[in-house]
C-alpha cells in the first residue's frame, strides 16, 4: 500500500492521466465503492481531493460505516462521453481516517476554491477526513495516448 505522491513520484508517466480522469471537470469526481456488513457492494458518488495525497471527506452513513468496518476501497473516475467511452481510472486500496487540523484547513481551502465557495457547507466540519492509500492502480483508455496504449494499464506497488 502506498500513498499517491510515492505513486506519482514512481509513475510520472501514470500520474498525469490518473490525476486528469479524477479531475476532468476541474473538481474531483468519482465512484467510491465500499463493502457492506453482509459482504456486498455499495457504490457512492464522492468528490475525492488530490493535494500531494489522494483524500476525501466522508459524510457520516452507510459508505462511512463500510469503510471504518472494512477499510477496503475502490474508487472509480467519472465517465466519459464517446468517442472516449472506455477512458476510465480505478483505484483500489485501504483507507486511513485522519485528524490532522492545518492538513483538514490547507484540503478544505483547496475544496472551496475548486468550488468557487466562500465557506463549506452545512455540516462539512462532521465529514471525517480520509487518506486513501493505493494497492492498484487501472488506467484503461479507448484511443492510446499520453504513451500509453488503448486498452488496460495496471499498475501495482
Amino acid at each position: 500500500m502506498i500513498r499517491w505522491s510515492e505513486f506519482a513520484d514512481l509513475r510520472l508517466d501514470l500520474e498525469p492521466v490518473a490525476r486528469g480522469m479524477l479531475y476532468q471537470h476541474g473538481l474531483g469526481l468519482g465512484f467510491l465503492a465500499t463493502v457492506r456488513a453482509d459482504g456486498g457492494p455499495r457504490v457512492h458518488p464522492i468528490c475525492p481531493v488530490l493535494a500531494e495525497n489522494l483524500y476525501a471527506f466522508i459524510v457520516p452513513g452507510p459508505k462511512l460505516a463500510d469503510l471504518r468496518r472494512d477499510g477496503r476501497y475502490a474508487l472509480c473516475s467519472e465517465t466519459c462521453a464517446p468517442p472516449r467511452h472506455d477512458d476510465n481510472v480505478y483505484l483500489t486500496g485501504m483507507i486511513e481516517e485522519l485528524d490532522d487540523a492545518p492538513l483538514r484547513e490547507r484540503l478544505t481551502s483547496q475544496i472551496l476554491a475548486e468550488r468557487g465557495m466562500g465557506e463549506p457547507w452545512s455540516g462539512f466540519d462532521e465529514e471525517p477526513m480520509l487518506e486513501l492509500h493505493l494497492d492498484r492502480v487501472l488506467i484503461t483508455l479507448t484511443e492510446a495516448r499520453d504513451g500509453l496504449p488503448a486498452g488496460h494499464t495496471v499498475w501495482t506497488p
